[in-house]
């Protein structure tokens, strides 16, 4: 089996495996009466959601031998720091937390899983174009604009998906600054060391 095959197979077979175990939570989520708004705000149902699309597409132009352009690997990237965070937060912030109703390979998938995958796949297939610090901020973007999302919501609403981000059980606005400048920090390490090695490894299938 060539490099090329094992790319393909493995971004399709992990990006169909994503998305069932996604839709297969959603369905316990949604049978239990819990709200479907509330699901989609998890950053992790929608990191996931995210990374099966770009796993999927980017194997399709595999297939296709369709060479990706810049906007194509800063996407990836995008994707693929985003699951090294939600891994990283969960090992650190919520590995011991009560899960509620997340079936247990489904967690071990989203939140264990993926991660790797993702990485594993930046790394064994580093993006085309050379990466820039400009690029760093691209992929802030989306946490960002999660962050603010989560925290406008949820002071309407007065439901958040993560505790870290509750004013109530963070200890304050200022628990919550602390935790959110904290995950900031790792997401800008992981940026860098994304971006730096996507520079220095070989791409390992070329098309």
């Amino acid at each position: 089996m060539t490099k090329r095959n094992v790319l393909i197979g493995g971004r399709f077979f992990f990006g169909l495996l994503t998305l069932v175990a996604v839709g297969t939570q959603l369905t316990v989520h949604l049978g239990m009466g819990y709200d479907l708004w509330n699901f989609f705000s998890y950053f992790t149902n929608l990191s996931n959601i995210f990374a099966a699309l770009v796993l999927l597409i980017s194997g399709y132009r595999v297939l296709i031998r369709k060479r990706p352009t810049e906007a194509d690997d800063v996407t990836r990237g995008t994707a693929t720091i985003a699951m090294a965070v939600v891994g990283l937060v969960f090992g650190a912030l919520l590995a011991g937390e009560d899960l509620g109703s997340l079936l247990p390979w489904v967690n071990f998938v989203v939140h264990y899983l993926i991660p790797v995958v993702m990485v594993a796949d930046w790394l064994f297939q580093p993006p085309r174009a050379t990466l820039q610090l400009k690029h760093v901020w691209y992929w802030l973007l989306y946490p960002v604009g999660y962050l603010v999302y989560s925290l406008v919501r949820g002071a309407l609403v007065n439901w958040y998906p993560y505790w870290f981000i509750d004013p109530a059980r963070a200890g304050g606005w200022g628990g919550v600054v602390v935790f959110a400048l904290a995950i900031s920090v790792g997401f800008l390490v992981v940026s860098l060391a994304m971006l730096w090695l996507g520079n220095k490894l070989k791409r390992q299938v070329d098309y």
